[in-house]
C-alpha cells in the first residue's frame, strides 16, 4: 500500500467513519449513563417515598437502586474499553500503518 501524506490520511473515508463511529460510540455510552444517573436523581428529587419502600426489613430500595447506579457505570465504561481495545485501536493501527 502507498503511503499517504497526514492530509491525504485526515481526508480519507476510513479515518472519517473512524472517527464516526468512534463519536457514535461515545456519545451513545455517555447518553446511556446521563439517562441512569439523572434518572436516579431525578427518582430522588421527585419520588421519595417509592425510594423510602423497605425491601427485607431495614434496607430501603434507594440503597440497591443507588448501587446498581454505580455499578451500570462501571460496566458502561468496560464495555467502552473492549470497544476501543477490540475495534478502535486496530483500526487506528491500521491508519497509522498506511502512513509508514
Amino acid at each position: 500500500m502507498a503511503k499517504k501524506t497526514t492530509h491525504e490520511m485526515l481526508e480519507s473515508p476510513e479515518f472519517k467513519a473512524l472517527v464516526a463511529k468512534r463519536w457514535s460510540v461515545s456519545i451513545t455510552l455517555t447518553i446511556l449513563l446521563f439517562i441512569i444517573y439523572y434518572g436516579y436523581i431525578l427518582l430522588i428529587g421527585y419520588n421519595k417515598p417509592f425510594l423510602a419502600t423497605k425491601i427485607g426489613e431495614v434496607t430501603p430500595i434507594g440503597i440497591p437502586l443507588g448501587v446498581l447506579t454505580i455499578i451500570l457505570s462501571w460496566l458502561l465504561t468496560v464495555v467502552y474499553i473492549v470497544w476501543a481495545n477490540k475495534v478502535y485501536d486496530p483500526e487506528v493501527q491500521r491508519l497509522k500503518d498506511m502512513m509508514k
